[in-house]
């Protein structure tokens, strides 16, 4: 507690700010959020730091200046109360003095709030309408991809694939709220025979209002987990929002991941969605499928075509997208183009380390993204198998009970070994692991950047290591 309190007095107290607002993007409630659950501000640019850009260099200007004022103030206040008696003036000036960090990390706010709702939104907003035209008038194929998990994974996928012989334009990274989508539309030349939009969906109303800007012909929707229910509240009203893209294109111009069970009764309620799953897509069925460290094979079939693929992909769960690519191609881009495809950066990407394995699906935050991981873990041979994560985040009140079953599907892979980090989740995970009759090794890290940046140390030759979700510094 002492080493909190006297953190706020640190010299390193204002880039510990300007970190805090850089990683919000700058918005007070979120920064706000993270402020007052922060017990020692010294920790809190332990994993990375301050990105010098522009905007930060002067916000920590800013705040240093103030900071400084405000001290000198307080001191003023104090030496008018010695020297000439000032009534009040070495109370005044003590509370200047003590309340100063608190007192700045609340102002620094103000400016930020001015500037978005001043500058920031109008400009945004101008951006938005003039690509809501450039989206209506293009006459590609546009479709849209929504869904709680899965959907970079999905748009890269398609990219590769449906780039094989067509121009294909697709939103970079995973840029998918509505201002990225005006950048992109920019970018547009017009004459492209597919364009791919990723949605975000963070919070209630995104999907239908991407939709209404960018006009989709098709969509597609990976599936449906607890994500974002910090703003959703519940499971079902995050479905309904991204289950509103299907009234904005024609009937069986959607398709929806079979394999998601949250996703399964829409599919049941409207008959005219198009379910892909690894059974096949759209007529082709399939058989066959082979999951290594190497990639995943599979036979596909449809009436008298037959197709035996690979792709670099790894586990199971990656074979229903990949027929439904397969299916929206041409035949002769069917082939090169699954070959073409590899693990996504974070997602699924395996590398070796001193002839371990390590499977870095990092980027994965959801619990369908667990069992796919949980289930390709139990599948692959190794020496030894391990399991590394902090858990999930944005699970709202839903976090105890995802957890525990969190628990149950590693405990299910039967790892020799599982690593938690010691957070917030780490005692529910614990929880589903006992439930579940786990008997093998826990081990819980209070340093992850120590655990991850020694990693080499921990692993040995023939060892399989999965490595699901991260956790950035605000959610530490």
């Amino acid at each position: 507690m002492i080493r909190g309190l006297m953190s706020l007095y640190s010299l390193r107290y204002p880039s510990a700010l300007v970190y805090m607002l850089q990683n919000t993007e700058y918005q007070a409630a979120p920064y706000l959020a993270w402020y007052w659950r922060t017990t020692n501000f010294s920790r809190v640019t332990y994993r990375r730091t301050l990105d010098p850009t522009r905007p930060a260099r002067l916000l920590l200007l800013a705040l240093r200046l103030g900071m400084a004022l405000q001290i000198l103030a307080g001191l003023t206040c104090i030496f008018l109360w010695y020297w000439y008696n000032m009534q009040g003036g070495w109370q005044f000036g003590l509370a200047l003095l003590l309340s100063y960090p608190i007192v700045w990390a609340h102002l620094v706010t103000l400016p930020l709030i001015a500037g978005r709702w001043l500058v920031i939104l109008p400009r945004q907003r101008a951006l938005i309408q003039k690509s809501e035209k450039i989206f209506r008038k293009h006459t590609g194929i546009k479709v849209a991809i929504a869904g709680s998990y899965g959907k970079t994974s999905m748009k890269e996928l398609l990219l590769t694939v449906l780039g094989e012989g067509k121009k294909v334009a697709a939103t970079p990274a995973n840029k998918n709220v509505a201002i990225s989508h005006a950048y992109f539309a920019r970018k547009l030349t017009g004459d492209e025979d597919i364009v791919l939009i990723e949605y975000g969906e963070g919070a209630p109303g995104d999907v239908p209002r991407f939709a209404r800007i960018t006009h989709p012909t098709h969509a597609i929707v990976t599936g449906i987990a607890p994500a974002h229910l910090d703003h959703y509240k519940t499971v079902a009203r995050a479905a309904e929002d991204i289950f509103a893209v299907s009234r904005f294109v024609d009937a069986g111009n959607l398709y929806v991941n079979g394999e998601s069970s949250l996703a399964l009764p829409y599919i049941k309620k409207n008959k005219s969605y198009e379910q892909y799953d690894q059974k096949g897509a759209l007529g082709w069925k399939v058989t066959d499928i082979s999951v290594s460290l190497d990639g995943t094979s599979f036979t596909m079939a449809k009436d008298k075509q037959t197709m035996k693929l690979h792709s670099g992909l790894i586990g199971r769960h990656q074979v229903g997208p990949l027929v439904l690519a397969a299916a929206l191609a041409d035949k002769a881009q069917i082939i090169t183009g699954i070959k073409a495809t590899t693990p996504f950066e974070h997602r699924m990407k395996p590398y070796q380390l001193h002839g371990a394995w390590i499977i870095d699906d990092t980027y994965n935050g959801n619990i369908e993204g667990v069992k796919a991981g949980t289930q390709l873990l139990a599948e692959l041979s190794a020496n030894r198998k391990i399991y590394v994560t902090p858990g999930l985040v944005d699970q709202g009140k839903e976090s105890h009970t995802v957890h525990q079953e969190m628990g149950r599907l590693i405990a299910a892979a039967k790892p020799d070994i599982v690593v938690l980090m010691e957070n917030s989740a780490a005692p529910s995970i614990m929880h589903g692991l006992q439930e579940a009759g786990y008997e093998n090794e826990i081990m819980v890290e209070d340093d992850p950047l120590g655990f991850y940046t020694n990693l080499n140390i921990f692993v040995a030759n023939g060892d399989v290591v999965l490595m699901q979700n991260d956790w950035t510094d605000n959610y530490a």
